[in-house]
């Protein structure tokens, strides 16, 4: 099994030397050390001298803090599984909104760390599943997902699915038939698929194919505003002021 390669973004030496120490330990994924970083200067670096699967990332750092160095990674055309670790856990909200991977608070705990690098190496499964596999396969590989269900390896068509929204730690993909859970981005799905899927929340992704009809929704935690209804499922997805127009242009078209 190839280790996963890892940057550490630690202003602490003490910190990063813990961290390198647990991931020797990990055997399931194996990973390795590949690179180390004291703040975000030296971390963008690194990532231009070579391509990791992970940074685990301090928060609190000076200069480039962690969530800045994290929204610019999100720019990046394949931008490795964001980790944080920090002492603070009150940073665990806005680290999800920025679709980190996982969020490890400090002293961190070997199984713990574990449990993050097991959802790395299926992030990096998924990503390299949906990279054509090879020039004479007439199935492109962009046109499904993998997805790991309970020890099943499944391959989703991308024509199923209606929508990806971003829970906390997971992505629901959904279909007319059931739900699965998917690690990753939305930003990711949304650079690689934005022919086939369109934003209309930070939290969601829908399949032009399927939106039926826009109207009038009251959100509890949002007041009045729109929502997008699908076609085949009952549910309503919230459609923010800012997609709303990029929505009325698709049903319109």
């Amino acid at each position: 099994m190839t280790p996963l390669k890892i940057l550490l973004v630690d202003d602490e030496s003490l910190a990063r030397s813990r961290l390198r120490t647990l991931l020797a330990d990990c055997q399931t994924p194996p990973a390795v050390v590949a690179a180390e970083a004291a703040d975000g200067v030296e971390a963008l670096r690194a990532l231009r001298q070579q391509a990791f699967d992970a940074v685990l990332l301090d928060i609190h750092m000076p200069g480039t803090d962690g969530m800045a160095l994290a929204r610019t990674l999100a720019g990046l055309a394949r931008p490795p599984a964001i980790v944080f670790v920090t002492a603070y856990s009150e940073h665990a909200v806005q680290a999800f909104e920025l679709e980190a991977l996982d969020y490890l608070t400090k002293p961190v705990r070997l199984a713990r760390l574990q449990q993050a690098l097991q959802k790395v190496e299926r992030h990096t499964q998924s990503a390299f599943a949906l990279q054509p596999e090879n020039a004479d396969n007439p199935e492109k590989a962009e046109d499904v997902l993998i997805i790991q269900d309970r020890g099943r390896t499944e391959r989703l068509p991308l024509a199923e699915v209606l929508y990806f929204k971003a829970e906390l730690k997971y992505i629901t993909v959904r279909t007319l038939r059931r739900s699965y859970i998917l690690d990753g981005s939305l930003n990711e799905l949304e650079a690689r698929h934005a022919g086939r899927f369109m934003r209309i929340h930070r939290n969601a992704l829908i399949a032009r194919r399927a939106v039926r009809a826009l109207e009038k929704h009251f959100d509890p935690e949002e007041g009045e505003g729109w929502a997008v209804r699908l076609n085949g499922i009952d549910e309503l997805l919230a459609v923010s002021r800012r997609q709303l127009g990029a929505v009325r242009d698709a049903i319109a078209g």
